[in-house]
């Protein structure tokens, strides 16, 4: 049979047809050996390579040898199944990469905006189960003071304040007017990029933040309020980040290197 040539596989009831060569593409393994023969599990019946196992399965397996990559939904649960049936197949690339069983669960990315509104102030608290989300809204958000101008000078002069970092994980921040500065009033404004508006309200405020995380990925999963006294808002938010695709690394032909796809 040459590589170039078709062969029909009837695996536990489902139908594959492929090239003999997709199947052959690692010599140790039990497709191979099924190919050359030299498997006598493996049953010819009406012109279809009967194998009695999974078919579902199968399908994946089948995926893999096609592309190199592992790439499995999002509700997939079947990991140590699907394991069991490389290792039927001796197929030792795919069990190495199902041994990375965790870059295949989808992860969930947490974050919480804690608002409060008094009088003509507004506080912000964003906690984040994930660092870089944090270290993304702080690179984003910008804090200006307004600053009395010089006599002569009829614009305003706002010196940049960056956000506080209490933690890794979450970030603090304030708008609007400040009356505690000796009978000065300071206004704090706040710019979330790409959006270049400087806004001193707090509600607006609140509203462009959520549109940045709504953006990024993240859906508003509830809200709730924090304390009766002082009337804290809680936001909570949700991103399910999408499994990793995990490939081979074609370039080297000894051994087998594994790397997950950028």
């Amino acid at each position: 049979m040459s590589g170039q040539e078709l062969v029909t596989l009837n695996v536990g009831g489902k139908v594959f047809t492929t090239r003999s060569s997709t199947l052959k593409q690692f010599p140790g393994s039990r497709l191979t050996r099924m190919l050359d023969g030299r498997d006598q599990e493996f049953k010819m019946v009406g012109g279809q390579i009967f194998v009695d196992r999974d078919g579902v399965l199968f399908s994946f397996i089948l995926d893999f040898l096609r592309t190199h990559q592992l790439l499995l939904p999002t509700d997939f649960s079947d990991h140590l199944r699907l394991q069991r049936e490389a290792l039927f197949y001796e197929l030792n690339p795919l069990v190495d990469l199902l041994n990375q069983e965790h870059m295949l669960q989808p992860r969930s990315a947490l974050v919480e905006v804690h608002f409060l509104s008094r009088n003509t102030q507004a506080f912000f608290r964003v906690f984040g189960s994930c660092s870089k989300t944090i270290e993304m809204l702080t690179g984003r958000i910008a804090v200006f003071i307004e600053q009395p101008s010089a006599p002569a000078s009829p614009q305003m002069t706002l010196l940049p304040l960056p956000p506080q970092r209490p933690s890794y994980h979450d970030l603090v921040f304030q708008c609007g007017s400040d009356s505690d500065t000796d009978n000065q009033t300071g206004i704090r404004y706040v710019s979330i990029k790409p959006d270049n508006r400087k806004l001193a309200n707090g509600t607006n405020v609140l509203g462009l933040l959520i549109d940045t995380l709504l953006m990024e990925g993240f859906h508003l999963v509830g809200t709730r309020t924090v304390s009766s006294e002082d009337r804290t808002e809680c936001y909570s938010f949700e991103r399910i980040k999408k499994p990793d695709t995990l490939a081979m690394n074609k370039t080297l032909k000894s051994g087998t290197t594994l790397v997950p796809e950028q």
